[in-house]
C-alpha cells in the first residue's frame, strides 16, 4: 500500500473533456458500482457519449480530465449553481462555482489518503485556476463516503435538498467551501493556512460564527408581541414550580382560581390552575393577570422574580446573577417563538419521523423543572445563533496538541491509543494533525489530541494558556473536519459527519444552571472504569436486557493537567476548563425500523403548544395506558432494578436518557453521561478505583434516587401532559406506575424491597427534594459534585402517588 498526505499537492494536469475521445474512459469508470451515485452504471457508451456532449456544448457546464504522470485519474464537472439548480435552492453569490467530482478506479492496491489529496487538489484548483470564491457541491445523502471527504476540505451542510435526476428526484447534501473553509480545513494547503500559534482556533471560531450571518436586525426577535408569550410563558412556569416546591404559596380563590401576593404592596397575580398528583400545578397561560391596585399591569418574568426575592431566598449578592440568567431564557424563548412565527420551528407531528440530531435540535424548554435553565452567561448573540443546541447548527471543534506528559488519557477496555485515534477522528484529520505538528519539528508521539468547543478555544485558549502555548505543552492546531451538532447538555456535541463516530463533551467555562461547566480532569480519570464496570453489569443481568436497556459508554478520557492553576493550594474553575469526554453513539446499536431521541423529547410542546408524547401516542396503534406501561418498562423498571438488584442509582433525567423508538412506541432505552452522575449505595465489592462513587446512605434516602428523580423529575411532569391533553388522567397514570411496580415485585419478590430490605418505593410519603431552591440559594454552585446529597434542600414530605394505601388490591 502506497501512503500519500493529502496535505502535500497533487501533481496533476488538466486538459478539456473531448466526449469523442474520453467517451470510453468515462464509461468504464461510470459503469463501476463505486460510481453509482453518479447514476450511470446500467447506462450504454452510446448514453454516455449524449451525456458528455451535452456538458460540453452548455455554457454553463464544463468538464476536465485530470492527469497524474499522464495517466487519467479523475474527471471534474463545474458548473453555473445558480443557471443550473432550481430557483429557491441556493442564495447565489459571486463567484458561486458548481462542482461534480469522480475518481477513476483503482486498478491495483488502493492508495491511502488518495482520494482525500484529489479533493484537496482539486478544491485548490478550483480556487486557483477557476476564481471560484465558494464552491458548491450537492452529493446525494447516502453517498456517506464523500460527505466525510467534503466536510474533511471544509465543506460545511447547508441543508438537505430535493434535486432533479435522470426521470426523479434525489435528496442532496447542499454544501458551500469558500477559501477559508477550505484553508483552515484538515486537507487545507498548508502553504495557504497561517501559522496557528497562540489563536488560530479562535480565528476560525469567528469565521465559523460570521459564515452563519446575522439578521438585518439581530435583536428583531425582542419585539413586544413576541415578548409578552415569552413573559407569560415563564411566568406560569415560575407560578408552576415554585408552587411545587412549596417556596411560594397561591391563595386558592375558588372554581381553579389562585391568586399570589406580593408581601408589603398591593400587587398580586392571578391565574387559574388544577392541582394533580405530586401537587403538580397545571398553570392556565392565558389566564394570568398581574394587578397594580386592581389594575392590569404588564407582565414581566424578571419582575415577578424581584417582587418575591424575599420567598425565594435568593442572597442579595447574587440576585443580578439568576436575574441575569433569567434574562438569557427569555431571550432564547423569545428567539424560537419568533422562528415559529417565520415557519422555520418543526411541529410535533414533523417530529414523528425525525432523526435524533433533529428532534434535539427542536427542544425549547431545557430543563422542565427549572426556571432559569437557559443562563448561558458568556455567549453573546452570535454566540448563541452558532452554539445553542435549539439553533440545531453544525459546526466543527477546535483541537490542540496537548503533552503527553502533561496530561491524563483514560480508556475503557479494548481501546488503547491508536484505536482511540481511529474511532475519534477521521483518517484525514489525523493525518493533517500529524503533519501540522511535524511541520513544527515536534514528534505527533510525544501529544495527545484535544478536542475543544470553538468558544472555549476563542475565550480561554490564547489567553488563560498563553504560558502554556508559548513553551509548547499546547499546540494550538484549528479546526477539526467533521461537522458537529450540539446537544441539548450545550457541551456534548453529535458527529453529522461520520456516522457512529462518537459524542465528544468538552469543557466550556460558561455559566448555566447553577454551574461553570467545566470538565475536572482528575474527576475524570476513572470515567471510562466506571462506565465499563456499570456496562457489563448492565449488559450481564438479563432483567435488564428484557427491557431493551443498554449502557452508551464513555470510554475515552483527556485532560491537561501542565497549567499553573492545577499546583495552586485549592481546587478552581480553571483546572476544568481544558478537558474532554468519548462517549459511544445510539446509532450503530439500533435495530432496523428504530429510530432514537432525547427521552426530554417527551416533555416537549412545539410552538403552538402540541406535545410530542400526545402526538406519538395517538399516532401508535396503543391506548395511553398501553403506551405509558410500554414506556414504563424501558425506563422506569430498570432504574427500579438497578437500585433494588444491585444499590446503583443515576441521574436518569430527560437529557441522560436515549430513547429507542419503533412505530412510535418506546421499546428501550440507552443510559449516558455517567461519569459524574452514579453511585453505589451500599457494600457490594467495588474496584478500588470506583470507591469514590460509593455513597452507603439508609434506605429512605435510597429510595429518593426513584422518587426525586424518576418521580418528581420526570413522570410528574408527563402526567401532567397527558392530563392536559385529555387522553390520560393524572391519577390513572399513577395507577399504570404503580402496576409496573406490581409486576416488577411479582417477578422479583426476593427483591422487593432491595438487598437490604431497607428500600420501600410503596411508602406513604417520601421527603420532598427541591431543585429551584439549589439555584435560589447559589446560582453559580449549586451541589458539590463531591458531595452532591448534603447539599440537597428539602421542603418537608411529598404524599407518594404510588403508595400501597392509596392503589385499589
Amino acid at each position: 500500500m502506497n501512503l500519500m498526505n493529502p496535505n502535500d499537492p497533487l501533481d496533476l494536469s488538466v486538459e478539456p473533456l473531448r466526449p469523442a475521445d474520453h467517451t470510453g474512459l468515462l464509461h468504464s469508470w461510470l459503469s463501476t458500482p463505486r460510481a453509482r451515485f453518479w447514476g450511470m452504471v446500467d447506462h450504454s457508451p452510446a448514453q454516455v457519449r449524449a451525456y458528455l456532449d451535452a456538458v460540453a456544448a452548455s455554457e454553463h457546464e464544463n468538464g476536465r480530465i485530470g492527469l497524474r504522470d499522464g495517466v487519467p485519474l479523475v474527471y471534474v464537472e463545474t458548473y453555473d449553481p445558480a443557471r443550473l439548480l432550481p430557483a429557491g435552492v441556493l442564495h447565489p453569490e459571486p463567484g458561486d462555482l458548481g462542482m461534480h467530482l469522480l475518481i477513476a478506479p483503482p486498478d491495483g492496491p488502493t492508495e491511502h489518503g488518495l482520494t482525500a489529496a484529489v479533493l484537496a487538489g482539486v478544491v485548490r484548483w478550483c480556487f486557483e485556476n477557476r476564481g471560484a470564491a465558494r464552491i458548491v457541491v450537492e452529493p446525494d445523502e447516502r453517498n456517506s463516503a464523500v460527505l466525510a471527504k467534503n466536510a474533511a476540505a471544509g465543506f460545511r451542510v447547508l441543508r438537505t435538498v430535493e434535486l432533479p435526476e435522470g426521470s426523479g428526484t434525489k435528496r442532496a447534501v447542499l454544501s458551500i467551501c469558500t477559501r477559508a473553509d477550505f484553508a483552515a480545513s484538515p486537507l487545507g494547503d498548508r502553504r495557504q493556512r497561517k501559522e496557528l500559534r497562540g489563536g488560530a482556533g479562535a480565528d476560525d471560531a469567528t469565521a465559523e460564527r460570521a459564515h452563519l450571518g446575522a439578521p438585518v436586525a439581530p435583536t428583531s426577535h425582542l419585539r413586544a408581541d413576541v415578548a409578552e408569550r415569552a413573559h407569560r410563558h415563564l411566568i406560569a412556569k415560575a407560578l408552576a414550580e415554585l408552587s411545587h416546591e412549596r417556596v411560594l404559596a397561591p391563595e386558592a380563590l375558588g372554581d381553579d382560581r389562585f391568586a399570589l401576593a406580593v408581601p408589603g404592596t398591593d400587587v398580586r397575580y392571578e391565574f387559574r390552575a388544577r392541582v394533580l398528583p405530586l401537587e403538580h400545578w397545571l398553570v392556565d397561560p392565558a389566564s394570568i393577570r398581574r394587578l397594580e391596585d386592581g389594575a392590569p399591569t404588564a407582565l414581566d418574568v424578571q419582575t415577578l422574580v424581584l417582587e418575591q426575592q424575599e420567598p425565594l431566598g435568593i442572597p442579595d449578592e447574587l440576585l443580578s446573577t439568576y436575574l441575569e440568567e433569567l434574562a438569557s431564557t427569555f431571550a432564547a424563548r423569545c428567539a424560537t417563538l419568533d422562528e415559529a412565527r417565520r415557519g422555520e420551528r418543526p411541529s410535533a407531528e414533523g417530529l414523528l419521523t425525525a432523526d435524533l440530531p433533529d428532534v434535539e435540535a427542536a427542544m425549547t424548554e431545557g430543563h422542565p423543572g427549572f426556571l432559569a435553565n437557559n443562563g448561558r452567561i458568556g455567549f453573546s448573540l452570535p454566540d448563541y445563533r452558532a452554539y445553542a443546541p435549539e439553533q440545531g447548527r453544525r459546526t466543527r471543534l477546535q483541537w490542540v496538541a496537548v503533552h503527553a506528559g502533561r496530561s491524563t488519557l483514560s480508556l475503557g477496555k479494548g481501546l488503547d491509543e491508536a484505536a482511540h485515534a481511529r474511532w475519534s477522528l477521521s483518517s484525514e484529520e489525523r493525518d493533517s494533525f500529524a503533519d501540522r505538528l511535524a511541520g513544527r519539528g515536534l514528534d505527533p508521539s510525544d501529544y495527545h489530541l484535544l478536542p475543544l468547543h470553538p468558544w472555549q478555544a476563542e475565550h480561554r485558549l490564547p489567553i488563560t494558556f498563553a504560558p502554556d502555548i508559548a513553551r509548547g505543552d499546547l499546540v494550538p492546531l484549528g479546526s477539526g473536519g467533521d461537522e458537529m451538532q450540539p446537544q441539548q447538555s450545550l457541551r456534548t456535541f453529535f458527529n453529522r459527519t461520520r456516522s457512529g463516530a462518537p459524542y465528544v463533551k468538552v469543557a466550556l467555562a460558561i455559566q448555566n444552571m447553577g454551574f461553570l461547566r467545566g470538565l475536572s480532569p482528575q474527576y475524570m480519570r476513572d470515567t471510562p472504569a466506571i462506565n465499563d464496570w456499570l456496562a457489563a453489569l448492565v449488559d450481564g443481568d438479563p432483567e435488564f436486557a428484557g427491557g431493551g436497556f443498554r449502557v452508551l459508554r464513555e470510554r475515552a478520557a483527556l485532560g491537561y493537567t501542565g497549567d499553573i492553576y492545577h499546583r495552586t493550594p485549592t481546587t478552581n474553575p480553571h483546572r476544568k476548563m481544558l478537558a474532554a469526554l468519548w462517549r459511544e453513539s445510539p446509532v450503530p446499536l439500533l435495530e432496523p425500523g428504530e429510530r432514537a431521541f432525547t427521552m426530554a423529547a417527551l416533555l416537549h410542546r412545539d410552538h403552538d403548544g402540541t406535545a410530542l408524547a400526545s402526538t406519538m401516542i395517538r399516532a401508535s396503534v396503543l391506548s395511553a395506558e398501553g403506551w405509558v406501561e410500554q414506556y414504563l418498562r424501558a425506563y422506569l423498571r430498570p432504574l427500579v432494578h438497578a437500585l433494588l438488584a444491585h444499590d446503583v442509582v443515576v441521574m436518569p433525567h430527560g437529557e441522560n436518557l436515549i430513547l429507542r423508538v419503533r412505530e412510535q412506541q418506546v421499546v428501550g432505552a440507552f443510559l449516558k453521561d455517567i461519569g459524574e452522575e452514579m453511585a453505589v449505595l451500599g457494600h457490594r465489592p467495588l474496584p478500588v478505583a470506583m470507591e469514590r462513587v460509593r455513597a452507603v446512605v439508609p434506605g429512605q434516602d435510597k429510595a429518593l434516587s426513584i422518587f426525586t428523580d424518576v418521580f418528581d423529575g420526570v413522570l410528574r411532569h408527563l402526567a401532567g401532559i397527558l392530563d392536559a391533553d385529555g387522553l390520560l388522567p393524572a391519577d390513572h397514570f399513577w395507577r399504570v406506575v404503580a402496576g409496573v411496580l406490581d409486576g416488577y415485585e411479582a417477578d422479583h419478590p426476593d427483591l422487593a424491597r432491595g438487598i437490604a430490605g431497607d428500600v420501600d418505593l410503596r411508602a406513604g410519603t417520601f421527603a420532598h427534594s427541591c431543585l429551584n431552591r439549589l439555584q435560589l440559594r447559589n446560582t453559580l454552585q449549586m451541589v458539590d459534585l463531591g458531595d452532591q446529597a448534603s447539599s440537597l434542600l428539602f421542603a418537608g414530605d411529598m404524599a407518594n402517588p404510588v403508595a400501597r394505601t392509596s392503589v385499589p388490591a
